[in-house]
């Protein structure tokens, strides 16, 4: 189910003692951070390039499903020569082509072979696959009544910016605090991390009046 994931989340807050908290999430965990939100328990959320917004018929959406289909066996081969990979320019730049848009110089070997095994070591890429194809993704946007902003790269492979965004423009969130970072991948956090922490800080100091 679509709640699945926040139900775990949402429990392991209640455990740590976090009514609410500041939420920030990347691709499905954007998904996830905005889904929490509408259960009251974000107070105040940073949406990276969230999952789920596709309208019917976009292409990128069978795209990424084909890619994720695909992925993880590459992954898992790579994974035993991750440091090996992330040794040289061009390692890195292969490793990371696909979420940001840069050479990778900036990012440090050692991230990027973290990646990888990271990646690679992920057990539930398959049933997250299948779950995405039935394109139950919801977001109960009317509940949600913390700030939200929402940063997307123009240059996003996996969910190409605007149309991987358009139910939460049209539908969902067209009043949250949109942000659009001309240049720069689907993980914001690696190609720009300064400038996204900067739009992460600015998030936690927003009175919740605002809103």
């Amino acid at each position: 189910a679509d709640g699945t994931l926040a139900d775990h989340v949402e429990a392991a807050m209640d455990a740590a003692g976090f009514p609410t908290a500041h939420l920030v999430g990347n691709s499905l965990g954007g998904h996830l951070a905005l889904q929490l939100a509408s259960r009251g328990r974000a107070t105040s959320v940073v949406a990276l390039a969230p999952a789920g917004g596709w309208a019917d018929g976009d292409a990128s959406f069978t795209a990424m499903i084909r890619y994720f289909r695909t992925s993880q066996h590459l992954l898992r081969t790579a994974a035993p020569m991750a440091e090996t990979i992330a040794s040289t320019p061009e390692g890195r730049r292969r490793a990371t082509q696909v979420v940001v848009s840069s050479t990778a110089d900036h990012i440090p070997a050692d991230l990027v072979a973290h990646l990888i095994r990271g990646a690679a070591g992920c057990t539930h890429v398959a049933s997250l696959v299948d779950f995405a194809e039935r394109r139950a993704w919801t977001v109960d946007a009317e509940r949600i009544d913390c700030p939200v902003r929402i940063v997307w790269g123009t240059a996003d492979k996996l969910l190409p910016w605007p149309q991987a965004a358009a139910r939460y423009r049209r539908d969902w969130l067209p009043t949250a605090d949109w942000v659009e970072l001309d240049g720069i991948g689907h993980c914001p956090q690696l190609d720009a991390p300064l400038e996204t922490a900067q739009l992460i800080l600015g998030m936690t100091a927003w009175p919740r009046d605002t809103v």
